[in-house]
């Protein structure tokens, strides 16, 4: 889980060493988040889904577009400000989850299965879009990047929040790849928390980008609690583990324990990892 993708299969012969298929990387990212069950975590990163609604300015009666919402931090937050939100994600399941939680709290959402790098709108729909944790894993950033910006109006924003490479998060990614290498020409997840690579994947059509590092805290009663949750309801890690034989799946567990007990900052007793992140807002350019 370099990114979190199943293992790749070995390249027939003859298939040239650049060629990357994105298509099959899609199909075993979208079996690994089905995997497990994602809502368990999901719902601690609530916060960061109200924060970013808030730093990107989501008013009442926009439009407003979650992309690759899982089980919709960033949903929930929209439709609390009175915004119209469609709620994206191409793995159904977690979609469900999504509404469960909507009507829960009686909150009028659309619900929608939708492929990030493809999204069945219309150019300039929405008055806003959003992201957290989400856009980010897709394996074309251009093609995710690109469509981000074209089903937004003229002036409209893009709100991400993107795990960091140097953060707990994105230290993890290089560990779990480590031992499972990821797909050859697959650029890093991690990349969007990085804001000189967003500067260039906008390019000029982002008229403006702010970026700011903030943190959320992983809290957990231990290491050993931290690595059950993952490996039972986080499905990269879930199908990590999985695909390991015992071996290797035993030095993985020492390594991650390793990680969570170096970035811990509670003490002995308990369990809080600050893991780092980018939030970031797009403004579209004007036509």
């Amino acid at each position: 889980m370099s990114d979190p993708v199943s293992p790749a299969p070995a390249q027939p012969p003859g298939t040239p060493a650049f060629a990357t298929d994105y298509a099959a990387i899609k199909q075993r990212q979208q079996a690994s988040w089905a995997s497990g069950d994602f809502a368990v975590i999901g719902v601690t990163l609530q916060l960061v889904g109200e924060a970013l609604a808030e730093a990107a300015d989501i008013r009442a009666r926009e439009d407003v577009i979650d992309i690759a919402a899982g089980n919709g931090n960033a949903t929930l937050a929209a439709a609390r400000r009175f915004a119209h939100v469609v709620s994206t994600d191409y793995v159904p399941a977690l979609l469900e989850k999504g509404r469960a939680r909507a009507e829960a709290e009686g909150l009028a959402v659309t619900f929608q299965v939708a492929d990030a790098e493809a999204l069945p709108f219309a150019d300039a729909s929405f008055d806003a879009a959003l992201s957290t944790f989400g856009v980010m894993f897709t394996p074309d950033h251009r093609r995710a990047a690109a469509e981000m910006l074209r089903v937004l109006r003229p002036g409209g924003r893009i709100g991400m929040a993107n795990w960091t490479p140097d953060g707990f998060v994105g230290q993890l990614f290089k560990l779990v790849g480590k031992y499972l290498p990821p797909p050859a020409g697959l650029p890093s997840a991690a990349r969007w928390g990085e804001e000189a690579y967003l500067r260039d994947l906008f390019g000029p059509a982002a008229g403006q980008l702010h970026a700011q590092h903030k943190f959320f805290n992983f809290r957990y009663a231990s290491a050993t609690h931290w690595l059950q949750v993952f490996r039972d309801y986080y499905g990269p890690v879930h199908k990590a583990f999985a695909a390991l034989d015992e071996a290797a799946g035993q030095a993985l567990e020492q390594d991650v324990r390793a990680l969570l007990d170096r970035s811990n900052t509670a003490g002995p007793h308990s369990l809080v990892v600050p893991g780092e992140y980018l939030e970031v807002i797009v403004n579209k350019r004007q036509a």
